[in-house]
Formats: C-alpha cells, structure tokens, sequence
C-alpha cells in the first residue's frame, strides 16, 4: 500500500503552469469564477484529464468531474478527490489548485504502477468555491450536495451583475449532469492549511478532524446624527459607539471561550464626517467555532449583547443573515487513515481543525469525508506571498495516494 511515490517534478510543473494561467501583465493573479481567465484554467485542468483517459462529466452548475473507472469496478460507488480552482482576487497559486492537482496526479501515479482499484476514482473541481464573484461561496459543492437548489444558484447576480447560467454558457461549462449525479463512496481533500499553526509547530502535516462553524452577519445600527462638538456624550445615540462596543464585545468573549474567532471584516458610517456623530453604523460579524453547542451560544451571547446595547444607547440595531453553516466532524476512520500513512511514511502529523471554510464540508453531507493539510509558510494564503515548501507539497501528496490506495481497495 506504502510503495508508491508520486512525482514530485511533474506536480510542481503542473501548479507553476495552472498558476500562470490567466495571469495578467503586472502580476497579478485572479481567476475569479466563470470569467475568462476561469475558462483558461478549467481548460488547462480538463486537458490534463483527457491526457490520463479520464472520461470528463461536468454538471448543470459548472463542477468538472474526471471519472477513471473500469469494467469491474464501474457500478460501485467512487472515491472522490476535490477542490476548486476559482481564486481570490490578487491570489496565490497553491490554495484549491494543489488539492486538484495532486489529485490528477495520484489518478496518473495509480495508472503508471497498473494499479487495479475496486472503485472507480473522480478527481473534481467545484464551481465559485472562494465566493468572490457570486454568493454564496462553496456554492457548487453545496449545491452538488442538496444544500442549495441549482437554479437559485445559477440565478445568482455577481457583483458585475453577471448571471451565473449566462457566464457558465459564456465559458462553455454549463454542463449537462444535474449535480449529484454521482454518489460518492468517500471524499478526500488535500490543501494548503491557509493559517500558521503548521508552520510556527514545524509540523508537515495535518490531520483534519472537523471543520468549524461559520456565521456571517451584516448588522445595522440606527442612530442620530449631531454635532460632534456640542451634543454631550449622555445625549448621544451614537451608532458608532455601538459598533466599536460590539467589536470590543466579541474580541473579549472569543479570548475567554476556547477555539473560538470574530472578526468585524467591514464596516461604514452614515454621514462618515470627522465632525458629525454617526446616524448610521453597518458592519459584518464573521463569527467560527468548531462546536455546535458552543457555536450556537456564541450566536445567542452576541444576540443578548446587543439588544443589551440597543436599550442602552436608544439605537435600533437591524441583524441581516449572510451565511451559517454548522461546525462539521469528519470521518474518524478517513482521519486514522492519514495518521496510518504518514506514520509509515515516518512524517510526524496533528490533528487540527480547520478555521477555514472548503467544500470537504459540504461534500460530507452526502459521504465519509476528511481532509489533509500541509504549512502555508507565515500562515499567508489568499495573497501572491502564498507558499509552501516543495518536500511539504511532496508530502501531502503522497499522503493522499495512500488515502486514495486505501478507500479504493475495498
């Protein structure tokens, strides 16, 4: 099971040539989803796929799947490999991009020792996984998964005021399979870890053991605009004292409550003048946590705190939802499958959670998930200073042809 090694040259080569794909004359990197530079790097990917024999099916919200299979093991049901290949604005070329490839990879590693698997083996790429363009992000792996019907999803709106449908016809992968055409045995998902933790404990490899929480918020707070110089601090309904308050809030509850993060990403004010108190305050919470009971009385504390506030200062606070989805546990046996290879391959491991979102959580609605981290060098991702180091990449990738050897085996 131990005796393969993928090829670490033709890996490397693979993501310098999908990382310059769509590049643009000054640099800079930004392949957001169903654009033309995204039609690049699907086409590129799906060439690769077709060099390898693998028959190419793509589903009606874009996802690409490429299917080796045989005759003795075509009616069973498939271990899948996946990730996205959409980017952030300004990106890296690791994050998404090195789960495929690596995928492709152990696909052509298995095809050159004349592996014999028992199920058929999927490499795939979902549709609008980083959420730039079009909301909600991981969209096409949600929608693969029942979470979200294909037809809200290709009437979304981007913020060009593209549609979905039209941009995915546009691109020529608006493809013919309703999603969730293919019933997953298992899915397995290697990627850069996108934090520090790997890094800063020197350790080349992740475990990943659940996935945390997510709940977004954009929250409004109604106040009164007057002169910042004659209006006494007792008489004020100021909507930006409300906003840092809630800011200060969830900074001092998330140190005290273990594993948990806030972040107040955006905000603005109404009239937004050095001189003028603010009549209006809208800011987003980015709320995580990887405990489902926990994650639920964050969301309840911060909802007290603020009504708490509202009667304080006299403001009306107005709470939209953006996005939730629950806190996710992988497969324990898929975990003890990726410890078991990286003990024989002697790499030392942790298992982690995963403070970032990926579509592993929305694919483990429907079959036995888990995922595998390597270090993002200073925890950077989501930026062109991205990087990983190549024997990590190395690793990572060997350790998932063992996963993929071992759920494929049986």
């Amino acid at each position: 099971m131990y005796d393969y090694q993928i090829n670490r040259e033709r890996l490397l080569r693979h993501l310098q040539e999908l990382g310059n794909m769509g590049r643009r004359n000054d640099g800079e990197l930004s392949r957001l989803v169903a654009s033309d530079v995204d039609k690049l790097g699907r086409d590129l990917v799906v060439k690769w796929m077709k060099e390898l024999g693998l028959d190419i099916k793509i589903d009606r919200i874009g996802n690409v799947f490429g299917v080796w299979s045989t005759e003795e093991n075509q009616n069973k049901k498939p271990v899948f490999i996946g990730s996205h290949i959409d980017s952030v604005i300004n990106a890296g070329i690791y994050d998404g991009c090195y789960g495929v490839l690596s995928g492709i990879e152990v696909i052509q590693t298995l095809k050159e020792n004349e592996y014999k698997a028992k199920r058929p083996i999927v490499v795939s790429f979902y549709t609008n996984e980083e959420g730039v363009r079009y909301q909600p992000d991981m969209m096409g792996s949600l929608v693969y998964a029942g979470g979200l019907d294909v037809e809200t999803a290709l009437k979304s709106v981007g913020t060009d005021g593209s549609i979905l449908r039209e941009e995915l016809k546009k691109i020529g992968y608006y493809g013919e399979n309703e999603p969730g055409f293919i019933q997953p045995h298992s899915y397995i998902e290697l990627h850069v870890e996108q934090g520090p933790i790997l890094d800063q404990m020197k350790i080349p490899v992740g475990a990943v053991e659940n996935l945390q929480g997510i709940s977004w918020q954009k929250i409004t707070v109604e106040g009164v605009a007057n002169h910042a110089g004659t209006t006494p601090m007792y008489l004020r309904k100021d909507a930006g004292y409300v906003a840092a308050a809630v800011n200060v809030f969830l900074h001092d509850m998330c140190i005290e409550v273990p594993n948990s993060v806030a972040t107040v990403g955006t905000i603005s004010y109404e009239p937004n003048a050095v001189n003028v108190i603010p009549s209006k305050a809208i800011f987003t919470v980015d709320l995580r946590n990887p405990d489902s009971k926990v994650f639920k009385e964050l969301e309840n504390r911060l909802d007290e705190f603020l009504n708490k506030i509202s009667m304080e200062v006299g403001s009306l606070i107005h709470k939209e939802r953006l996005v939730r989805f629950e806190p996710v546990t992988f497969n324990q046996g898929i975990v003890e499958i990726i410890e078991k290879s990286a003990k024989n391959r002697d790499i030392v491991t942790k298992r982690m959670t995963s403070g970032a979102g990926h579509d592993a959580q929305m694919m483990s609605r429907i079959c036995p998930t888990a995922m595998i981290f390597v270090p993002s060098l200073n925890g950077i991702s989501h930026n062109p200073k991205e990087f990983t180091e190549e024997s990590d990449l190395e690793n990572g990738a060997n350790i998932l042809l063992d996963v993929v050897v071992d759920l494929s085996s049986k």
